[in-house]
């Protein structure tokens, strides 16, 4: 397949922790008349600040690198690139595809082979098929089984929440309120969402409000008729639904 010459220049960053595959992807693309690279990236959190600082059209994003992954990275971003994968493992092929990465390109591939894939990218972008930012999370969500860690923003930051560091998790609207001992953070995410990931990490939903890391339960309190409140270990106090009771007293 031959570079289109046609439509305008789409703006691509590169995101790979090792220089030479940086390196190498920035050669491909040099002299493409449809293409400009914005950025080079070594890691996630460079990504994460240059695609939201630059909002390029095209990510061309690995996938195992340290501190943030690549599905991590997608997770993330204010700002949707369509996304190819370039990576030297096979096995995360499928979850690629199932939050609608252009391509899944496996190291060491041709020029010839990104061709192909820039152009399946631009015929996307120009008939504006891009996923919503919020599905894509979601589908990030579903397929990643229990969490060891929760991944908020708040603003130009990134927090990495370890989650036996969290004491308990509150819905409020359409985000969750998740305290970590002197951390209060706010995450644009379900409870329910969240209660899936977390359930198998030891937490509880004990309310339509509240998932409880059981860890921190000190004691369980009678607050009135037929009504209970937990104790967690710093004092805080949390109501417990009769159904959230139930499901507390099985774990216990």
């Amino acid at each position: 397949m031959s570079e289109r010459a046609t439509g305008r220049k789409l703006g691509i960053v590169i995101v790979d922790d090792e220089p030479p595959a940086r390196d190498l992807l920035d050669q491909y693309l040099a002299g493409l008349k449809g293409y400009v690279v914005l950025a080079k990236c070594a890691n996630g959190f460079e990504a994460v600040r240059d695609v939201d600082k630059m909002k390029p059209d095209l990510l061309l994003l690995d996938i195992q690198m340290p501190k943030l992954d690549g599905f991590e990275v997608l997770q993330l971003l204010g700002h949707r690139p369509e996304v190819i994968f370039t990576t030297a493992h096979d096995e995360y092929a499928l979850k690629a595809f199932e939050i609608h990465a252009v391509d899944y390109l496996l190291k060491p591939f041709t020029k010839q082979r990104l061709l192909e894939a820039l152009e399946v990218a631009r015929g996307r972008i120009e008939r504006g098929e891009r996923q919503p930012l919020e599905d894509l999370g979601r589908a990030h969500d579903a397929r990643s089984g229990a969490a060891d860690r929760l991944l908020v923003r708040e603003g130009a930051k990134i927090h990495v929440v370890a989650s036996g560091s969290i004491d308990y998790v509150e819905a409020q609207d359409d985000y969750v309120f998740i305290r970590a001992g002197k951390l209060g953070l706010r995450k644009k995410q379900t409870l329910s969402e969240l209660e899936k990931r977390l359930q198998p990490a030891g937490f509880v939903r004990i309310h339509r409000c509240y998932l409880l890391n059981v860890s921190r339960l000190a004691r369980i309190e009678p607050y009135a008729k037929d009504s209970r409140v937990v104790i967690l270990r710093d004092g805080t106090r949390l109501p417990v639904s009769r159904a959230g009771y139930e499901r507390l007293k099985r774990l216990l």
